[in-house]
């Protein structure tokens, strides 16, 4: 497979995630332009300094996705100081339910679809019309594993990985005769406190930094689905062919079930 030249300007969303920074510091290098967007002041100005000792030139944008006139704001900013080569949509939070047989809380959804939903399409639309215009550019979308069968405990974080599972691979249908090609991106267990956080085992759970590596080569590769761990990928991807009943079963017996 024909790999592509290294982006020379790229845009990282939740950029103080595991991921983000991990992602930052692989595309970061001499002549390379980051954008990186987090909520944690402190740790993005520490990244910044991370990536600006690589020779790369930063800048960071303090922005919590929620804001939906900041981030309208924002948008527009980068339609008009130009658009990245690359642009990966990352941020992302997760919540699961509080017990066995219990639901989640409404409040704690809604800041989820916030976050993992209407801001990464806001960000993907607003980004994808310009590089249509443009004629060329790059995006991912950070989907999961649980895209292929929603997890009993994290059903609205399962859900909304889903939805960009499926946005991602419609849009990479309907962009690519525009010369914009779009990944979705589909990681396992990344070591992170938000993975520390979610209920079950971790089978295959590997580094932010391994991560990152995977992720950039699926991208220069033009990759449709960069979906890793192999063994857990492929366990998903058959669990999620099987009756519900069944996978299930699967699922409990696993210990993920409720």
């Amino acid at each position: 497979m024909r790999m592509t030249r290294a982006p020379e300007s790229v845009l990282i969303t939740g950029a103080t995630g595991a991921i983000g920074q991990a992602l930052a510091l692989e595309y970061a290098r001499p002549g390379a332009s980051l954008t990186l967007q987090g909520r944690r002041e402190p740790v993005l100005r520490e990244l910044a300094g991370r990536c600006e000792a690589r020779g790369a030139r930063v800048r960071a944008k303090v922005l919590d996705l929620r804001d939906r006139p900041a981030l309208d704001g924002w948008l527009r900013e980068l339609a008009g100081d130009g658009l990245p080569d690359l642009a990966v949509v990352n941020a992302g939070v997760n919540i699961s339910a509080p017990a066995p047989g219990q639901g989640e809380s409404w409040q704690d959804m809604e800041t989820l679809i916030e976050v993992n939903l209407r801001a990464a399409l806001a960000v993907t639309h607003a980004l994808a019309e310009g590089m249509r215009r443009r004629g060329s550019g790059q995006i991912a979308l950070m989907s999961s594993q649980a895209a292929w069968r929603g997890l009993p405990a994290t059903p609205s974080y399962s859900a909304s990985k889903a939805a960009l599972k499926a946005y991602g691979e419609a849009l990479r249908d309907g962009l690519r005769v525009h010369g914009v090609r779009v990944s979705v991106v589909m990681p396992g267990y990344v070591t992170s406190p938000m993975c520390a956080a979610m209920p079950g085992p971790k089978p295959f759970e590997l580094s932010a930094e391994r991560a990152a590596g995977r992720i950039r080569l699926g991208l220069a590769a033009d990759r449709a689905r960069i979906s890793f761990p192999f063994p857990l990928s492929l366990g998903c991807w058959l669990l999620a062919g099987l009756p519900p009943a069944c996978s299930g079963w699967i699922l409990r017996r696993l210990g993920y079930g409720a």
